[in-house]
């Protein structure tokens, strides 16, 4: 049948693709769900983004990714794993997101809106940029507050306030900042975060320091409205004007999707029940990859240490069925 395959990779980020890829090398076939574009959790990275990791550290399948320094951009990441997955001729469904996976004839029927697929074994892939925290207070759901960054020419002028103190909010302040924009930053710890990228936590604290940017620490968004934000500071509510909200709040993997499928969580960070070394999950022929195997603990994995689950599970995989 047309829709029958030895394998089922859902999500088409980068470690869905180094899947696909050993997939193919092991003349398995496959097809790739992704509810989104390609790369889509990169697609919606801020237009000027700069990589923490070197181009080296991003390449899968062994093709090298060649970018213009050392810390490539998102447009050179899009272009890189475009070509990957075009020059590979990866068999993929975009924009088709995956509904259910259930068991079917000693394997799986994985549903969809358009279609349904037959196979003997599933990767789930899907990273953990789907689902942003949110910041349960009034006002969170006005056309203001945007939990996604992407261009700061969009803010220019505007009173901007910016909830958090990572990397993505750093650089939305940053960026808006240099646009123009008069930026206030809420930030619920008592500074700039720990891992921010080392050449530019330097940049947010100086801007802090001499007025640029206001900040408040300590301090979390009690409640928005059209023209106006009240903070909770530790000195008492304070409101100031403001015309849009950029929460960068941090994001959470679909674990409700494993757990509707029957995949075991556990402990504080809710991680996915896995065989480390083959990363088959406790359901028989059902694999993680990528940072879902991490639950709650989005800091642990990343493209580059997590590249190996391709080789894991298709290795395990041809062993299963040479036995």
């Amino acid at each position: 049948m047309a829709n029958e395959y030895d394998l089922v990779i859902i999500g088409g980020g980068p470690i869905g693709l180094a899947c696909a890829l050993e997939a193919k090398k092991a003349n398995l076939s496959y097809v790739i769900l992704e509810k989104g574009c390609l790369v889509n959790s990169i697609y919606h990275y801020p237009v000027n983004m700069h990589f923490f990791s070197t181009s080296e550290r991003l390449e899968i399948g062994g093709v090298p990714f060649v970018s213009n320094n050392p810390k490539p951009t998102r447009p050179e990441a899009l272009e890189y794993y475009r070509r990957v997955a075009v020059n590979a001729g990866l068999q993929m469904k975009l924009f088709e997101e995956v509904l259910a996976v259930k068991k079917r004839d000693g394997g799986f029927e994985v549903q969809s809106p358009k279609d349904s697929y037959r196979c003997r074994y599933v990767i789930i892939a899907t990273g953990f940029y789907d689902i942003p925290y949110t910041l349960h207070v009034p006002g969170e759901d006005l056309p203001k507050v945007t939990h996604y960054y992407k261009d700061p020419h969009f803010y220019a002028l505007q009173k901007v306030l910016v909830v958090g103190a990572q990397n993505s909010a750093v650089d939305a302040a940053l960026e808006t900042w240099r646009k123009g924009a008069e930026v206030t930053m809420v930030v619920r710890g008592r500074d700039i975060g720990e891992r921010v990228k080392y050449w530019v936590r330097p940049d947010i604290m100086n801007r802090i320091s001499e007025g640029s940017i206001k900040a408040y620490f300590d301090s979390r968004i009690a409640a928005i409205r059209e023209r106006e934000v009240d903070i909770e500071t530790p000195d008492g509510i304070v409101t100031i004007a403001n015309d849009w909200v950029i929460a960068m709040t941090g994001y959470e993997p679909n674990l409700s999707f494993l757990k509707k499928i029957g995949i075991e969580l556990q402990g504080d960070y809710r991680a996915p029940v896995i065989n480390e070394e083959t990363h088959e999950s406790n359901i028989p022929g059902i694999y993680l990859a990528g940072v879902i195997c991490g639950g709650m603990n989005t800091h642990r994995l990343f493209i580059e240490n997590s590249r190996v689950h391709a080789v894991q599970i298709i290795g395990d995989i041809l062993g299963k069925r040479a036995g």
